[in-house]
């Protein structure tokens, strides 16, 4: 008898539902994430079971204590499984259900499980990237102190003299502190993501997509790093055109980009990798073939009312009149007259 097993992933514990060829359910427990635990209900299972649970906050160990147990573990893309998403009752019974009986019918929109070395790669790149975030808010935080305190800034702070610039500024205590506290923070920074940068340019060069990479212009190896950890396995897409809309790139793109493949992958590698990586031509752009010229939809009929009138006021307008009333005359003074002087209304005296 064959068995799908459906698992609801949480921070501390998960819900693990098993059904049967036949939608049955077997089994809907829910269980603490202790490696212990899970192998007391998964260990029992025969070798190859199907395993389906959502790319969910931590799920690089479940991935591994599965295949440790010689299960078929399926990745789900939480934002493309609409079932559970739409599902009127949701909780955690009804979703791990609902993935077992996904995974029975071949219909679970999957992600790809990158092998562990392409995940530690992928770590360590986006850990420098979150350090260099870091180093860029603190760089802003002192050009916004300078900045309050009026103080222009000509040349670059960070060098030797930017920073003999900003020993001997007279800043007043509180400024003068953050300044401070903000350059220190730098300072810890920096050799952390130099030694980030000498590690993952040593993990480069032996990587032959990483030197193919590089011959294209604008890209280096921290960069290549990047698209081919990524991307990954570029074989999994059967054609170019179908890596576009999985990393995300635009469509307008005629050659596949570097955005990530993966349901987990952070915004700063969707984000920053939008551009074609094609080389620009070098001749001159042929001519576009012209067009047949359309006839031009002719203007409508000016309207009667003022420029300055809403269509709302004038339906105001029309809705306070009775449908038998005509409009009043316009009273003309004859030549000659004096225009009547205006009177201001008084209200009468209680």
């Amino acid at each position: 008898m064959s068995v799908y097993v459906g698992m609801d992933v949480h921070r501390k514990r998960s819900q693990v539902a098993l059904v049967d060829e036949h939608g049955v359910q077997l089994a809907n427990r829910n269980l603490p994430n202790d490696s212990a635990e899970l192998v007391a209900v998964l260990g029992r299972l025969a070798p190859g079971t199907p395993v389906a649970f959502e790319a969910a906050y931590g799920w690089g160990w479940l991935a591994e204590l599965l295949n440790e147990l010689s299960l078929e573990p399926h990745l789900v893309h939480p934002s493309r499984c609409k079932a559970i998403a739409a599902a009127r009752l949701k909780d955690d019974r009804v979703d791990a259900r609902t993935l077992a009986q996904l995974l029975r019918a071949e219909l679970l929109p999957e992600a790809w499980i990158a092998p562990q070395a392409v995940r530690d790669q992928r770590g360590l790149l986006r850990h420098r990237a979150a350090l260099v975030r870091v180093a860029t808010a603190l760089k802003c935080r002192v050009h916004a102190v300078l900045a309050d305190r009026g103080v222009g800034v000509q040349e670059s702070l960070w060098g030797p003299a930017g920073r003999a610039f900003l020993a001997e500024l007279a800043l007043p205590a509180v400024q003068r502190a953050i300044v401070t506290d903000c350059l220190a923070l730098i300072d810890a920074i920096s050799p952390l993501v130099v030694r980030l940068e000498r590690d993952l340019v040593a993990r480069a060069r032996p990587d032959p997509r990483v030197q193919a990479l590089q011959s294209l212009p604008g890209i280096g190896p921290i960069t290549a790093m990047t698209l081919v950890a990524e991307i990954g396995d570029i074989g999994r897409f059967p054609t170019p055109a179908s890596c576009v809309p999985g990393p995300g790139s635009p469509r307008r793109c005629a050659t596949p980009t570097v955005r990530s493949a993966t349901a987990t992958s952070p915004r700063w590698a969707r984000r920053g990798s939008a551009s074609c990586s094609r080389r620009p031509p070098s001749g001159p752009r042929p001519a576009r073939p012209s067009l047949p010229s359309m006839p031009r939809p002719q203007p409508a009929a000016a309207s009667t009312s003022p420029p300055w009138r809403s269509p709302a006021s004038s339906l105001l307008a029309a809705s306070t009149c009775s449908p038998n009333s005509k409009p009043r005359p316009e009273k003309v003074n004859p030549p000659g007259a004096l225009a009547p002087s205006h009177v201001p209304e008084t209200r009468p005296k209680d």
